[in-house]
């Protein structure tokens, strides 16, 4: 791993709320692991992380579950610990797990949340708990259902950038919050998609009340920030 950095020093853009892709790490293999995300909520990021169920209890794992994988209650207690101030994504990678997640957040008085990736009748049951859950967009992927009671949009690209600014700005100006996945995801150059999220600094609308926001979930929030990694 690498030296952390308090969340003093490494800290939020005032309008782009970063999230940082399965934690801050240097070699894939440390995706997910407790120290990549503990470094994330260290550095005062917002973080995306998967969750699956395995032998009846949630876990933090992209892929099939092994058994040897952090407990998802351990992940939360953690970022409780660190009194964290980041924004929680959780891809949910299983059908059924929402009564769970919903259970475990609010034992723990976690409110800055989101799920996200749930199968379309899956994420019904996400809505009628009541639950912040974002509702995808991509090239494949043009229209959202559900997208009246979604909290966010997350705007994905995976072959090429199929969206711009005024896209961006539709759904903010419509109440969502929208987080961009950085390209570089998909294993493609960043510069682009990040000087597009910059040109929507200043969208939304104005006035009282909770304000949209523009989030970024990439693999390098350092660089974003303006931190040298």
């Amino acid at each position: 791993m690498f030296a952390v950095r308090p969340a003093d020093e490494v800290q939020q853009s005032d309008e782009v709320h970063v999230l940082a892709h399965r934690g801050l790490w240097r070699e894939r293999a440390e995706r997910n692991s407790p120290a990549a995300l503990e470094a994330a909520f260290a550095a005062g990021f917002g973080v995306e992380t998967d969750v699956r169920d395995c032998r009846g209890e949630l876990v933090i794992s992209h892929d099939m579950p092994t058994g040897r994988e952090q407990r998802f209650d351990d992940f939360l207690d953690r970022y409780v610990a660190m009194g964290s101030r980041g924004t929680l994504a959780i891809n949910v990678k299983a059908d059924g797990l929402a009564a769970a997640i919903l259970a475990a957040v609010e034992s723990r008085g976690i409110t800055d949340y989101f799920c996200f990736d749930m199968s379309v009748p899956d994420t019904r049951g996400y809505a009628a708990l009541g639950m912040p859950f974002f509702a995808r967009l991509s090239e494949l992927e043009p229209a959202t259902p559900l997208v009246d009671q979604a909290a966010g949009i997350w705007l994905d690209a995976f072959a090429g950038t199929w969206f711009d600014a005024a896209t961006v700005r539709h759904w903010l100006d419509r109440g969502r919050d929208v987080c961009v996945v950085s390209p570089e995801l998909h294993g493609r150059p960043h510069e682009p998609m990040w000087s597009l999220v910059r040109d929507c600094l200043a969208a939304g609308p104005g006035g009282a009340g909770r304000q949209p926001r523009l989030m970024l979930c990439t693999d390098l929030p350092e660089r974003f920030v303006g931190v040298n990694a």
